[in-house]
């Protein structure tokens, strides 16, 4: 089965630690003298929960240095409206987090694309990717909980369109199909790991900016399937946004794009370890995801 690892906790580090412990830890990367990418949300310059928390870039590029990366960088490419990604980094304080704490900076604007073929089923047959997904050793996705007003929510899934071209993006090539071109797009890279910000989720609105909501907590899972669908429990339980309250977890455009196209596993194979946390924490697992 897919594993699905949550823990919530005062300290982000100590949340991060304990949900990638829950599944196997992070020594089952073996990031021991290896490069690692970074990929958290810098769909633009706001502040969390529109991207990723910087607290929890820092603290996995603490850790990945802890267990022996020998080098970490973090890297995205903003969206359009919003170039560019390094001033945006700046801006949302991920620059700083990243730096601070020994990693380089990317922006894959500044950087090569490669041409990958999808499978012929796709919508789209072509998908030109970040080089930096390919020269790096090791991939981590970082995405943040977060609900939006195109593609319905933006987790581990949506978050690998910031590493595909421009020219590429869902909206320019077909509206009516956006869930299904974001999955489908995620056949070009397996992510070697998916950590999931919960500190802070939106759960109305979105991308830009909406409603945020204190949820305490980091998901970790190899599969991204699963780490979305634990996600789109937190979202789905506050009730404020249709898009995601109005049909199941499993019926959600996205996920049932993924799991046909064999990205992710589906209902029966996911199985959630929930490790430590405090009070809330617990709270929110028997309310909200178990429920």
């Amino acid at each position: 089965k897919a594993l699905v690892g949550v823990a919530g906790a005062a300290d982000v580090k100590a949340m991060v630690k304990e949900a990638v412990s829950v599944i196997g830890g992070f020594s089952a990367l073996n990031v021991r003298g290896k490069s690692v990418l970074v990929k958290p949300n810098v769909v633009s310059g706001q502040p969390n929960p529109a991207t990723t928390n910087p607290e929890c870039v820092a603290a996995v590029v603490q850790i990945l240095y802890e267990e022996g990366a020998s080098k970490v960088y973090v890297g995205d490419m903003s969206a359009f409206a919003t170039l560019s990604t390094k001033r945006n980094m700046r801006s949302n304080g991920i620059m700083q987090a990243a730096v601070d704490n020994g990693a380089e900076v990317v922006a894959f604007e500044d950087h090569e694309w490669i041409e990958v073929k999808l499978p012929e089923e796709s919508i789209v047959k072509t998908a030109y990717v970040t080089e930096w997904i390919y020269r790096a050793d090791v991939v981590i996705n970082l995405p943040v909980i977060k609900t939006h007003r195109s593609a319905s929510y933006s987790i581990c899934l949506k978050n690998f369109i910031g590493c595909t071209h421009l020219k590429q993006r869902p909206y320019l090539i077909d509206t009516s199909l956006w869930e299904e071109i974001v999955a489908d797009f995620n056949r070009a890279y397996s992510p070697d790991l998916n950590i999931v910000d919960g500190t802070v989720s939106m759960i109305e609105g979105g991308p830009w900016s909406g409603t945020p909501a204190k949820t305490g907590l980091i998901i970790a899972s190899g599969d991204r399937v699963a780490a979305d669908a634990v996600g789109l429990g937190i979202i789905k339980s506050f009730g404020k946004w249709e898009m995601v309250t109005g049909k199941g977890v499993w019926e959600q455009r996205q996920i049932k794009r993924a799991i046909e196209a064999g990205i992710g596993k589906s209902r029966e194979d996911i199985r959630l370890v929930v490790g430590g946390g405090d009070g809330d924490f617990m709270d929110l697992i028997e309310t909200k995801i178990n429920q």
